[in-house]
């Protein structure tokens, strides 16, 4: 046992040297205990010996930047002691007890687990697992090159090798998925919040706990006092921002009317009882728990995007009465793919809702830059957006801010504000991204989503690609302003989406990819059609539609790969030289497959096609090829 000490002091040292003990950091080291009380719940019964006593290894660390997530270390003197054969004998091994405390805490926790043998720091052996959260499985930790980690490493470093762990991914995601609804419910139930204020309320709670001084304070403070700090700690975020104070402004008033909310403030008789501290103060505590960890792991991950979509298919009602319909993360990523972006790109989203292709963009462009002055460049001088809605432009502001800047060019105002366009004009777009508000109805003539097509290709320079994603309906129906496109822009290439791509919202859609300032006709070139109708995406009760068989990479390559090479196969794709007057969808010039064709296939269309015969009624066709929805 005097000589585990040495083990002990050496690894204590070490994290010393390492700055784990490094005040303000918010990292915890404790030594064979715990007050953490889920911690003590779970090592309550975890003694080596089996006999059902608590056992706790020698140091265990956590980080309240993610609750979810603990180191554990576990010393021995011998190296000869550092792992058995089955690591079945915790007690006398170090790889077998560091494993033994991962699996009684992997229940509730990702736990990484360390076994430290060696009295001197010369005969040291270090070895690293990984259990993810509610799994019993422990992984050898490897780096990106995938070569075992075989030394004792920084926090950061331990945190980001365990979090982009696949298991470890997907299980977040799937608990973030999971929260959302659970954190849509406590807001709709007991904070009352309308559905267009729940995003800003997530978002502008993620933005106050940026604030370091909100994010230590804000558990001890009186609930009456948690509003006004958490709008404090949004303006002093803000307030850093290398952006015009009027623009802060305009970003800060939709969070002032969340400040003032009155459901959010001191608890009423009908929440004191269940939450003491107000259930503004359990909604921040909840997503400092939950979901600040992403801002910090997952930089390409949509987390405010992602929420709103979640929150869309938990409203009450017509989807549609929200006014917005959000592009889906795939798809905005297929996107950055196809205009094939880089540090020299310089990209426009006239329409930027919450931001989604704009932060694509710029992780695609982020992991061409090679200099720091390339990764600033790309921050702050080759993102535009505009965003009419003051509380959508909010959201998008806050995106940006929560992935490391990118804000400075968004503008909110309307898409044909000329003096907007005008400047935008002066910065030289090169790329344009766009998913255009789709127009309710047919009369909504000057809301068509072709005249926003137009606008967006009218501001960026000759020769840059511009990459739309509008209804099916752009494609095939007369309307005189596929005209003026033509007359001044070139039709490179239109895809067919997946018909469910924007499900619960039945709209049927297509991308559309031109070339701004080339005259259709005068390019003499053939448009490019792609039947890109299955993604490899599944519906599924609870989350919507999923790559549930991770299929989607392999899928999006092979996308990408026939537009850029113009390839032409039955079934897939078709050139076509096309005019104003005919059709811009694959289906109405490529040749059918018949080998893919499939007795299952034919049935259900000849079933639909009876039905429709029988009834009269299209929307009993679609009614009953819903009946194939996969449940889970």
């Amino acid at each position: 046992m005097a000589n585990e000490r040495k083990t002990e002091a050496l690894v204590r040292d070490k994290l010393r040297a390492l700055g784990y003990n490094q005040p303000d950091n918010g990292i915890t080291v404790e030594e064979q205990k715990s007050e953490i009380a889920k911690v003590k719940t779970l090592l309550s019964k975890a003694s080596k010996n089996a006999k059902g006593n608590a056992g706790y290894p020698e140091f265990i660390i956590s980080n309240r930047k993610d609750t979810a997530f603990l180191i554990v270390f576990e010393c021995k003197p011998d190296v000869k002691k550092h792992e058995s054969p089955a690591r079945d004998k915790p007690i006398e091994y170090a790889v077998d007890g560091a494993l033994h405390y991962a699996k009684h805490l992997a229940k509730h926790y990702t736990v990484l687990a360390v076994a430290v043998s060696g009295a001197t720091a010369s005969s040291m052996k270090v070895s690293n697992f990984l259990v993810p959260a509610g799994g019993t499985e422990a992984k050898e930790l490897v780096n990106e090159s995938g070569v075992p980690v075989t030394d004792i490493i920084t926090y950061d470093d331990y945190y980001r090798l365990a979090s982009f762990d696949p298991d470890v991914a997907k299980k977040r995601h799937s608990d973030l998925l999971a929260f959302s609804k659970e954190l849509h419910e406590l807001i709709w139930t007991k904070a009352k919040i309308s559905e267009e204020d729940k995003p800003l309320l997530v978002s502008g709670t993620l933005i106050a706990l940026m604030n370091a001084p909100f994010m230590k304070t804000f558990g001890a403070l009186p609930a009456e006092d948690v509003q006004e700090a958490w709008l404090g700690a949004i303006k002093k975020e803000l307030d850093k921002a290398d952006i015009p104070q009027a623009k802060k402004d305009t970003m800060l008033q939709p969070y002032s009317t969340i400040a003032v909310h009155p459901n959010l403030g001191k608890p009423d008789s009908k929440t004191a009882k269940e939450y003491p501290d107000g259930v503004f103060k359990e909604i921040i505590s909840r997503i400092c728990d939950n979901v600040w960890p992403y801002i910090n792991v997952y930089h390409d991950f949509d987390v405010v995007g992602q929420f709103y979509g979640e929150f869309l298919k938990y409203t009450a009602g017509d989807k549609k009465a929200l006014g917005i319909v959000l592009t889906p993360r795939h798809v905005a990523e297929l996107f950055s793919l196809i205009a094939n972006v880089g540090p020299e790109s310089k990209v426009l989203d006239i329409c930027a809702g919450t931001g989604g292709f704009l932060i694509s963009a710029m992780q695609h462009m982020l992991k061409k830059a090679v200099t720091e002055d390339e990764r600033t460049d790309i921050k702050r001088n080759r993102l535009i957006g505009i965003e009419n809605n003051p509380k959508m432009f909010a959201l998008a502001a806050s995106n940006m801010i929560l992935r490391g800047d990118g804000k400075a060019n968004l503008h909110q105002a309307s898409c044909f504000d000329d003096a907007v366009i005008s400047s935008i004009k002066q910065m030289k777009p090169n790329v344009g991204m766009l998913n255009p508000p789709y127009a309710q109805s047919k009369s909504d003539a000057e809301l068509h989503e072709l005249y926003f097509v137009k606008q967006m290709l009218d501001c960026l320079e000759p020769g840059a690609m511009g990459i739309t994603i509008v209804p099916m309906s752009c494609a095939i129906a007369p309307n005189p302003v596929r005209d003026e496109l033509l007359k001044h822009h070139t039709l490179d290439a239109v895809m067919s989406m997946p018909q469910e791509l924007f499900y619960p919202v039945g709209t049927v859609t297509c991308i559309m990819v031109w070339i701004a300032g080339k005259p259709h006709a005068k390019s003499a070139k053939k448009t490019w059609f792609g039947y890109w109708r299955d993604d490899g995406f599944v519906k599924t009760k609870h989350r919507g539609r999923i790559d549930q068989n991770d299929v989607w990479p392999a899928i999006r390559d092979r996308w990408v790969e026939m537009y850029r090479n113009r390839e032409v196969h039955a079934g897939e794709s078709v050139m076509q030289a096309v005019t104003a007057a005919d059709e811009w969808c694959a289906e109405a010039y490529m040749e059918t497959d018949y080998g893919k064709l499939t007795q299952a296939e034919f049935e259900k269309v000849v079933r639909n096609y009876a039905i429709y015969r029988l009834l009269g009624n299209q929307d009993i066709v679609q009614a009953e090829g819903d009946t194939d929805e996969a449940g889970e």
